[in-house]
């Protein structure tokens, strides 16, 4: 694949490229507005927080809007887009567009590394075995936990789950944070390196991780699809904790009771909808590096 494929230019009236920069503004404030408002009181959220904790990204990163490749906004050369790095000239007078070249020159390993992982993962079978027990070995056998919440089990009973089950955790990102005691009852040693090898598209993480790659990849990515990756991995979170070990009733959240054949259900049932939007989402990605429309 070429670092900079041919793109066709498409030209947006000043009009048009406004009103979309405006929706764009709304739902980015409309999807960030809790955080938002926690994080000007001092307060923390365990389940919503998460996507600005773990993944870094400032609100303000969701909100600015990015035409995409191979566009061009006319009569946009008054507004503060002609500061925004990655950006220039376009054909016309007064109109800016993605320096594509440029990104793709600058940030052309990094493309490729997610190229790999994404096309890779969109070809692999989709693994629907591992019911969220990576949550639970991030606590096995450990009295301090990553969120400031109660165990559903005890300590006990969640350690007992853990050890009834066979961990099939394919995520590297997830598997780093197991306690040492739960690492080698992972089915499969996982590090950076075998990322590429292992990610699956049932893995709710990885799903997860459309928004880390979409963010990555910058200007290149249009607004819309952003915003998409963010919501599918809202949605995933969510389930990711309440089938978690933790008791999140409190912030009002029924438990997905993994250990049991309803709850495994359940999971599985979640996990299949979200492959199907992630693997939507990650062919537009794809598309995106390849120079195709999106």
């Amino acid at each position: 694949m070429s670092v900079t494929p041919v793109i066709d230019t498409r030209v947006l009236p000043r009009d048009r490229w406004r009103t979309l920069e405006t929706a764009h503004h709304e739902r980015a404030d409309a999807l960030t507005a809790g955080h938002r408002e926690r994080a000007a009181r001092g307060q923390t959220h365990p389940v919503e927080d998460f996507l600005f904790t773990y993944y870094s990204y400032k609100p303000a990163v969701l909100r600015r809007w990015h035409p995409g490749q191979g566009v061009e906004l006319r009569e946009a050369d008054d507004t503060e887009r002609r500061n925004w790095r990655w950006y220039a000239e376009g054909a016309a007078s007064g109109s800016l567009r993605v320096d594509t070249a440029g990104f793709r020159e600058r940030y052309g390993a990094l493309i490729l590394n997610i190229r790999r992982i994404l096309v890779a993962t969109t070809g692999r079978t989709a693994n629907f075995r591992c019911f969220g027990l990576h949550e639970w070995a991030m606590v096995y056998r450990e009295d301090e936990h990553r969120h400031p919440v109660p165990l559903r089990l005890g300590g006990t009973g969640t350690d007992a789950v853990v050890e009834a089950h066979d961990l099939a955790c394919t995520h590297f990102d997830a598997y780093r944070f197991f306690t040492p005691e739960a690492v080698p009852r992972n089915a499969t040693p996982l590090d950076r390196a075998s990322q590429v090898a292992r990610e699956q598209p049932g893995c709710l993480h990885a799903g997860m991780d459309l928004y880390k790659w979409a963010i990555k990849l910058g200007p290149l990515v249009p607004g819309d699809l952003l915003l998409d990756t963010f919501e599918l991995a809202r949605d995933i979170r969510v389930l990711d904790m309440r089938a978690s070990p933790y008791d999140l009733t409190d912030w009002g959240y029924e438990a997905v009771a993994i250990e049991t054949a309803a709850g495994k259900a359940d999971y599985v049932r979640g996990q299949r909808g979200f492959a199907e939007r992630g693997e939507a989402l990650r062919t537009r990605l794809i598309s995106v590096i390849d120079g195709e429309s999106n």
